[in-house]
Formats: structure tokens, sequence, C-alpha cells
């Protein structure tokens, strides 16, 4: 697969973003995260050259494999799939941000496994974290319901091992850009809510490449692209 259009393609959607942001009268840094599963190694390296900085995962194995071919460059890595608890203790030390915690018993998972990895390296920097919340309330979606997103995100913030960042979503999978924007602006107003509690929760991880025009329009901080920045899909 060539991916020498990377660089064109993340520079015509970063002018698509300030467009949208300008029309929207928002001004704030957003953080093109580019999702790299299914894609071969040469999708970050391209990614990589092309001026990215982030990269996501889906699967934990994925990221670890692509890790040992590209190393870590200057590249912060996110994991953006549903977290297995199993899988827990390969991510300390691995992944800059997760996006996709949504449970007390994902958020204790990664407690302990940061608690093992202080005491066998000394690294005692907390793991950056994302609140994912279920607002498409479609079953096949992971994340919490709504409903539990305060009281979840003031039990993660209370771990020194976690530093909550914000919270995530995916909207239900719909060509309606009023559905896109509702359910964005809803995870925006639990964001703030947290805010108004007190909590340094800055980030809105919102959209991907079929409904990102949307979310950035509900004042998105983190957007995770692929397809339009890597093409379909091997796997």
């Amino acid at each position: 697969m060539d991916f020498g259009t990377v660089r064109e393609n993340l520079a015509r959607v970063r002018e698509h973003i300030a467009l949208i942001q300008a029309r929207e009268g928002l001004d704030h840094r957003v953080t093109i995260v580019g999702v790299t599963k299914g894609h071969p190694a040469e999708a970050v390296r391209a990614a990589s050259q092309g001026g990215l900085r982030d990269i996501g995962e889906n699967r934990v194995q994925e990221a670890l494999k692509k890790l040992e071919q590209v190393g870590r460059q200057s590249l912060r890595w996110h994991l953006i799939g549903h977290l297995q608890t199993n899988k827990a203790k390969y991510v300390p030390g691995v992944f800059d941000m997760v996006h996709s915690v949504d449970s007390d018993k994902v958020a204790a998972a990664l407690r302990s496994a940061w608690e093992r990895r202080a005491a066998a390296k000394g690294d005692r920097e907390p793991m950056e974290i994302l609140l994912q919340v279920n607002l498409a309330g479609e079953e096949q979606k992971t994340g919490c319901p709504p409903e539990l997103a305060t009281e979840l995100a003031h039990a993660m913030v209370a771990s020194q091992a976690l530093r909550l960042r914000g919270v995530m979503t995916m909207a239900p999978l719909t060509g309606d850009v009023k559905i896109q924007r509702r359910v964005f602006a809803a995870l925006r107003e639990i964001r703030d809510t947290l805010r108004r509690d007190g909590l340094d929760v800055p980030e809105l991880s919102m959209g991907m490449s079929a409904d990102y025009e949307a979310a950035i329009a509900e004042g998105s901080t983190m957007v995770r692209l692929g397809t339009v920045l890597f093409g379909e899909r091997e796997t």
C-alpha cells in the first residue's frame, strides 16, 4: 500500500479543521490522532515523516508489534480501542494516553499495572486517561452510561496512578449531522460539568473520519482519523 499522500491528506484535514473552527468562532488547538489500526508499520513511518506526532491503535498487541518495528521516535501513542483488563499490564510505559477507560474495573486494572511498574522501574509519572462515555446508547459500543460519568470521573482523579485529562465518545454510525452534533454536544456538556466541579479535564476526544466535521463544530480537541489520512485498512 502506498502511503505517499499522508502529508497532503494531513494538510487538507488541518485546513478543513481551521475553516470549521473559523465558522464556529473557535480557535483552540486540535490534536489529530492518526489511527493506524489495520495498517502496516509503514503507515506509522509515513505519518511521522508527514508531521503527525500522535498515533492511535485499537489493539494492544498490534501496537506493541509496530512499536518494535518503528520505535517510539518522537511519537505519542494513544490506545483508543476497548481495553481488556488482562492486557492492562502492557499499557504503562507504552501508551501515552488511554482513551477508553469506561469502568471502575478497567481503571483498577490500570492502577494495578501502574503500581507494579512503579515498584519495578521507579517511574511514578501517572498515566493520562480519558473517560469513555456511551452517548449513542448502542449496545455494541463500549463506554460508561452518561448518568455514571460524573461519579466515575471523580473516582478516577482520586488515584495517584491515573491522570484524567478529559472524556471520549463515538457517535452513532449515521450520516445525519444533527444526530452527530447532538451526541458531541452532550459529551461537551459532561466535560464542562466536570470542569465546573474543579476537575482539570480539557480534552474532548470525539470525531472520526466520517464525522469529524461535526465534532470540530462542537468543540472537539482530539479527532481520531484513519481513512481520511491512510486510506482503507488492509484488515
